[in-house]
């Protein structure tokens, strides 16, 4: 898999590019494209090789390890960790959702928001 075809950034879309980032390589996680703690690239080299600043690819492993994808260990560098995410009708129901978001006019930040109120009332 060509890593810097699959993340190529659209400079025309109104999504930020560390989102571009995130996004997918969330999906190439999910998907399995990437193994159980295979190893994503150094930060400054997946930077270099997109054209983007290192904060954009920084920005994103950051928000992947939130979302329990990846760990970030030092020199030991991002390994993937999010096989149990990518279980596939945990998949499935996360892409329903993000498709109704979207048809909603809801962005990312507002599709977190209510997933966290969500979380939190415990439904």
């Amino acid at each position: 898999m060509d890593l810097t075809q699959a993340l190529a950034l659209d400079p025309a879309s109104s999504t930020p590019p560390y989102e571009q980032v995130r996004d997918r390589l969330a999906a190439l996680i999910v998907s399995g494209e990437f193994a159980d703690q295979a190893r994503l690239p150094a930060i400054r080299a997946l930077a270099t090789s997109l054209g983007c600043a290192a904060g954009t690819v920084a920005r994103a492993y950051s928000e992947l390890e939130e979302a329990g994808l990846v760990a970030t260990a030092g020199r030991a560098g991002t390994r993937v960790i999010g096989q149990a995410a990518g279980d596939g009708e945990l998949a499935a129901l996360a892409d329903a959702y993000v498709s109704a978001a979207r048809a909603r006019g809801l962005d990312a930040d507002a599709l977190v928001a209510h997933l966290r109120v969500r979380f939190a009332q415990g439904s």
